[in-house]
This record gives structure tokens, sequence and C-alpha cells, in this order.
């Protein structure tokens, strides 16, 4: 079982980078988490490095404006690496031919990139960053769509790999789930973005970049998801603080209060080895 934790500054002196998830544990979609900002702030008045390192598909400069906009300080990081940036170098070398899955406001993920938005009966790949209206629409509503794309082999780019994320008290759909569900009609999925290592490689040269070294032994992740923040710093050997009162607290918490036996059982079920936990960082 994860070690519980009360301060991340019981830690902190262990490592030299984090590599933070932003959305459930900077901000849940509404607001910044202030005890959080502290947090990093906090470690990097004490030379830790911070790397915020998102799914958002919205290239960097994009999330930076979001994220002062929910009250996050530019003080609580040193970089940040989004999946729509790691998800840019996919997209520049495919197909320009492209059916646009997303908003209005993922438009900047192919900025500059040369591509065609096309119907989907006329596309040579698919770019997914999200759904056209993730208040409404589930995974299903793309069902039929999406059928016809797989049956015609398209290469589907999914620019956020995350499942669900919160906004305010409620669980809302990404991305990664309608890839999930092309994947099971038949489909392929090229994803960057966090589990998968690309980011991590983004994220650790620009810790670098601000160290000039690195160690990989005194770098921790935090994050809240499992298939995506817990998984993919596990499999790039890195330890892990999980931040347990986010998407999953369902399966263990009532009200504020955590059922210690269900979180172990939890993550044994999920083949989560976390090193150390605590419902919120601060």
């Amino acid at each position: 079982m994860a070690v519980r934790i009360n301060s991340f500054r019981d830690i902190a002196s262990r490592y030299d980078v984090v590599l933070c998830d932003v959305w459930g544990v900077l901000h849940n979609g509404v607001a910044a988490f202030r005890s959080a900002c502290e947090a990093l702030t906090d470690a990097r008045s004490r030379g830790v490095t911070v790397v915020l390192v998102t799914n958002s598909p919205r290239p960097h400069p994009g999330v930076i404006v979001q994220i002062r906009g929910l009250g996050v300080p530019d003080t609580a990081y040193d970089r940040i690496v989004t999946s729509g940036d790691v998800t840019r170098a996919l997209i520049a070398a495919g197909p320009k031919k492209i059916y646009f899955i997303g908003s209005d406001r993922d438009f900047p993920l192919l900025a500059g990139l040369g591509v065609d938005i096309v119907a989907s009966e006329d596309a040579e790949i698919v770019v997914c960053a999200g759904f056209f209206d993730d208040e409404t629409e589930t995974p299903d509503d793309y069902r039929a769509t999406l059928s016809v794309l797989a049956k015609r082999k398209l290469p589907f780019i999914c620019a956020n790999p995350d499942l669900v994320v919160e906004r305010g008290d409620r669980l809302i759909p990404c991305a990664g789930a309608i890839a999930k569900l092309y994947e099971e009609l038949g489909g392929e999925a090229r994803i960057a973005g966090k589990p998968h290592k690309p980011i991590y490689r983004a994220a650790l040269s620009e810790a670098k970049g601000v160290r000039g070294t690195l160690e990989g032994a005194r770098v921790i992740a935090i994050g809240d998801g499992m298939p995506t923040d817990v998984r993919g710093a596990q499999d790039s050997g890195i330890d892990v603080l999980y931040i347990s009162a986010g998407i999953h607290g369902a399966e263990y918490m009532t009200g504020e209060k955590t059922d210690e036996a269900k979180l172990a059982a939890f993550l044994k079920k999920e083949g989560a080895t976390p090193k150390w936990w605590m419902p919120r960082l601060a």
C-alpha cells in the first residue's frame, strides 16, 4: 500500500523534479485548488522544478491563459507540456485531409500545420480533440460515424487521452472515450499524451532545460487518473504521488472520508503501485 502523506513537504526533499497533472490536481475545471497551487509554489521555492503535464488538446500557450483564468498562479510551475503539443507532431506527419472532432476552442491544435478540414466521407484521417458538445453528448452519439470510419481503416489521432475530467462536482467525458470506442469498433488510435511515452520524454526534456541535469530517481509524478497519470508514470519508471479524491474517489470515498481498505483494494485491482497518496495536493 502507498504511504499516506499530509503535506508534499514531507517528501519534497527526495525529489528535484515534479511532473504534475493539471485538471483534477491543480483545478477542477471551474476554479483552482488553492492548497495545490501553494504546495507547488512552496516546492519551487525549495529548488524543485515543476513541469505541468496535461492531456489538454490545446498547445501550451492556450493552457497558460486558461489556468490563469481559473486562478493558478505562474509561481506554481516552471514549464507546461500538453498532449496538444506532442500530438501536433502526429498530425503534421499524417495525411492532410482531416475529419475533425472537437469544439471551436480546439482549433489552435491544427494551426500552422497545413491541413484541410473536410467532411467525414472525404477524410483520410480523423483528429479528435474532444466532443462537439461535452455537456450533452456521449461517445455513443458518434458510434454510427465512427463505425464507417473504422471500416475504412482511417487512422484516428486522439489529442486528449483522458476518459473523463472533473468539471466542478461533475465528471465530463473527453476525447479518450471516443478513441476507446473507435478501437472497440476495430479502428486504430494514435496517441502521444499520457500514458504514452512521448509526453513524458517532452516533459523531462523541459525539466532538463530548466535544471541542466536530471537524475531519474529524483523525479516524481503527481496525478489522479489511473489509466493516464498513474499508468504513464509507472511505465516510465517514475515515482507516483496519487491524488485520491479526484476522478476515482467514488470507488473508496464517502463524502470527505477515505476507506483505506477499499482504496488498497482499488489500487490492487488497477495494478497501481503509487509510492505515496493524499486526498488533495497540499
